[in-house]
């Protein structure tokens, strides 16, 4: 309780203060009795001493001293029995008092200093009570009100209205996630500032430029990750209740955010376990995959690039479990700044390797401009925040999700490419080396009517026949028209070749020797392995 708190009990209307009177909102926390000379090492911050000043009464002057002592120390005030032993104070005293903000209360002779000091605390007592009554009625209030559904930002507003002051909570990197207000935003860049633990002190500080102070408050957003809350203006110690608003809400925001990382970091494990899968092949159909990806609102028929990225190494990792933990660190900055940056964007993690799985949606931009433009946007973002650099190697355009299997294979490769180069801070896209990569490129349905219409007679055949007769005339074509080879790796007898080739003629209507009609035929053949690899 303050010192203007005290003066106004009933049991001490007949004491009045007689120096430092602009020092009355000092904190009272405890109240001590003592005659001591040497009292003065027995003092406690926001400690109030009753003495009847027994042992200044031959040496007045000493109370200079130990009022300047008190107040280096924090002491709240000085009370003194004037007219037991020490019956003037010294006006030197008096002047210090004031000019330090200490207050001096005359105490009254007729009451015990026991007495005194039994009131003193049975007051700070109930106040403490109150206090704490008051702590637990808010804090329920506050809890209720999530309970009921309402999210953090509408708590916000409620704790904004409560202290009059608007709000606003970042994350660990001072992005803002949450505001009480609209069109109310502070961005903050403090680049060497971060809470250790959510039980530091508040830190206020002033914006140059608006000439505006605000306060700073550590809040627990998971085991790890330490945000803040920001609110306009200056908290001070004295204002108790308002102070004990803003930690009751804290406490219960705190308490939400980890309810709400621990379910995204859920959601994330999940999609990032089915990513995982469908690379490594562990899934039996395409059906599974398809609908699997829906989960996550990837659509199998859309045009994907695939980026891989990786944080290079600056030889400051000694240990794998190092480079690991820093890597997670990064790529779980990277994937909340993409939430809020493109929702056609999809992130995963493989070990060191971030995975940037990119929808091409607008098919009138370039897309390679596109991708190395938002690549260089995210490498400076890392450098800006970590002081690293990070690479990519990136795949070629593929036209379904099915695809993207490869796609992750190319951009692997990419970087391994760009990594023999021993450069740093790279972008390298792959390159196409085999006429089916290249088919990869071209838009499905065009490949599915240039295998329609070179192989169309093959449409009334029934599978098994047909199955026989192209694969005879694929590796028939693949050996350069060999028909000894041919039938070596079909394990067939060199006539039954020289059969079926003749069988695929004659339902073709084409002669293959003809240089033309054998390049559509190898092609047309090659988009069926493609189909198939599906």
């Amino acid at each position: 309780m303050k010192v203007a708190e005290l003066l106004s009990i009933p049991q001490f209307a007949d004491m009045s203060i007689i120096a430092g009177e602009t020092g009355i909102n000092r904190e009272i926390h405890t109240v001590n009795m003592m005659d001591a000379p040497d009292i003065i090492h027995f003092l406690h911050r926001d400690e109030w001493l009753v003495t009847t000043a027994f042992h200044l009464k031959d040496h007045p002057k000493l109370l200079v001293e130990l009022i300047r002592a008190m107040a280096e120390k924090g002491c709240a005030a000085l009370g003194i029995k004037t007219k037991r032993f020490l019956h003037e104070i010294p006006k030197e005293a008096l002047l210090l008092a004031d000019e330090l903000q200490f207050p001096i209360l005359e105490l009254p002779l007729e009451r015990s200093l026991g007495e005194i000091v039994n009131h003193a605390l049975r007051a700070i007592l109930n106040n403490r009570e109150t206090e704490l009554a008051n702590a637990l009625e808010i804090h329920r209030q506050f809890t209720e009100f999530i309970m009921k559904g309402n999210g953090i930002k509408q708590l916000l507003r409620v704790l904004s209205k409560q202290i009059s002051r608007p709000v606003l909570l970042y994350d660990q990197y001072f992005k803002p996630i949450y505001t009480s207000q609209r069109q109310w935003a502070v961005h903050l860049n403090f680049n060497h500032l971060s809470f250790a633990t959510s039980d530091m002190a508040y830190i206020t500080f002033s914006d140059i430029v608006s000439k505006q102070t605000y306060s700073l408050f550590p809040i627990q957003m998971s085991e790890k990750k330490i945000g803040s809350l920001l609110i306009m203006g200056e908290i001070y110690q004295s204002d108790h209740f308002t102070r004990l608003i803003i930690d009751q809400a804290m406490n219960v925001i705190s308490f939400a955010l980890m309810k709400e990382y621990a379910l995204k970091q859920r959601d994330r494990s999940i999609r990032n376990d089915f990513f995982l899968h469908f690379i490594d092949g562990a899934f039996s159909t395409t059906e599974e995959i398809i609908n699997r990806a829906m989960e996550f609102s990837i659509i199998n028929e859309k045009k994907y690039i695939c980026c891989v990225g990786k944080i290079d190494d600056d030889g400051n990792f000694y240990t794998y479990s190092q480079r690991q933990e820093y890597a997670d660190e990064v790529f779980r900055f990277l994937e909340e700044h993409l939430e809020s940056y493109s929702p056609n964007i999809y992130l995963f993690s493989k070990s060191e390797l971030c995975i940037l799985l990119y929808k091409i949606e607008d098919h009138s931009i370039n897309t390679n401009l596109y991708i190395e433009d938002s690549l260089k946007k995210i490498q400076k973002l890392v450098f800006d925040s970590f002081q690293h650099t990070i690479s990519f190697g990136v795949s070629n355009l593929c036209h379904k999700f099915l695809h993207v299997k490869t796609a992750y294979k190319e951009a692997v490769d990419a970087l391994s490419q760009g990594q023999l180069s021993k450069q740093a801070e790279f972008i390298y896209t792959y390159s196409t080396r085999n006429i089916t990569e290249l088919l990869r490129l071209i838009p499905q349905d065009n490949l599915k009517n240039f295998y329609t219409y070179v192989l169309k007679e093959f449409s009334t055949k029934n599978d098994e026949e047909k199955q026989n007769l192209l694969n005879t005339l694929f590796v028939y074509l693949e050996t350069n028209c060999q028909i000894s080879e041919t039938a070596k790796r079909l394990y067939v007898h060199r006539n039954t070749v020289i059969y079926r080739i003749e069988k695929c003629e004659e339902i073709l209507r084409k002669n293959f020797k003809d240089p033309e009609t054998s390049l559509q035929l190898r092609l047309a053949l090659r988009i069926k392995s493609i189909f198939e690899d599906e």
